[in-house]
């Protein structure tokens, strides 16, 4: 997804769902960061939000914009949240995690009114696992939580393939809760429901990618324009 894309799909969903008073949830990553951006020249512009960023990065972004904080804790529920996705299909269950922001991503999407994405057409798929499924272990004994990872996908007729997350030096990759990461690629997650179920049961698991049930609507650009994608009821 170009830069300008990323930007038209942030610029579309401002202008649809944002109002000057509210509280956000600012996500993660490559996209969201167009957003948060926008939420910057806001309040610039005289308009007022408070915020929770969903990472160390976001919220280092956000400061760097005079854009005021507060922590989940504190603020009660989210208005709106919107994020990006590494995937998404149509029902809208999301596949996230390539940012490594995945916990408090779904914490801060889970305690908000609506979450929305901000994507390209490239995320849309007709079934989840074309990407890697993100799921983020504790560091104790994280090899047998990978196996375990592989007995859960196997339970719901998926073969998988957990690969630890490297950082750049080749040192284990560290989330900002402080765990490691696994990235398991897959032959197709047909029912997101019923593996985040299993996946939600399996000790040293902190969470998983897989967003049900939480996508309100995705705001598709294309060179075309921005479509509105909404969750089928």
């Amino acid at each position: 997804m170009s830069d300008a894309l990323k930007r038209r799909a942030a610029e579309k969903a401002a202008d649809v769902e944002l109002r000057s008073g509210m509280k956000l949830g600012l996500g993660t990553g490559s996209t969201a960061k167009h957003f948060v951006d926008i939420v910057g020249e806001r309040i610039r512009a005289g308009e007022t939000y408070l915020c929770v960023p969903t990472s160390e990065a976001t919220r280092l972004q956000a400061e760097s914009l005079g854009i005021p904080l507060t922590t989940l804790d504190e603020i009660g529920e989210i208005d709106l949240t919107v994020d990006g996705a590494d995937e998404f299909d149509p029902a809208l269950n999301l596949v996230k995690g390539a940012g490594g922001a995945l916990l408090r991503e779904k914490m801060v999407a889970s305690n908000s009114k609506r979450m929305i994405v901000i994507a390209d057409a490239s995320k849309q798929v007709a079934r989840l696992g074309a990407f890697p499924l993100s799921v983020e272990v504790v560091r104790f004994a994280h090899g047998a939580s990978a196996r375990a990872l592989v007995k859960a996908f196997a339970q719901e007729g998926i073969r998988a393939e957990p690969r630890l997350r490297l950082a750049k030096d080749g040192s284990p990759y560290i989330t900002d809760n402080g765990n490691y990461i696994y990235d398991c690629a897959n032959d197709g997650i047909a029912e997101p429901a019923k593996l985040a179920s299993r996946l939600d049961a399996v000790p040293g698991i902190v969470e998983h990618g897989l967003f049900t049930g939480l996508c309100f609507a995705v705001y598709l650009a294309s060179e075309e324009g921005v479509a509105v994608l909404g969750r089928k009821p």
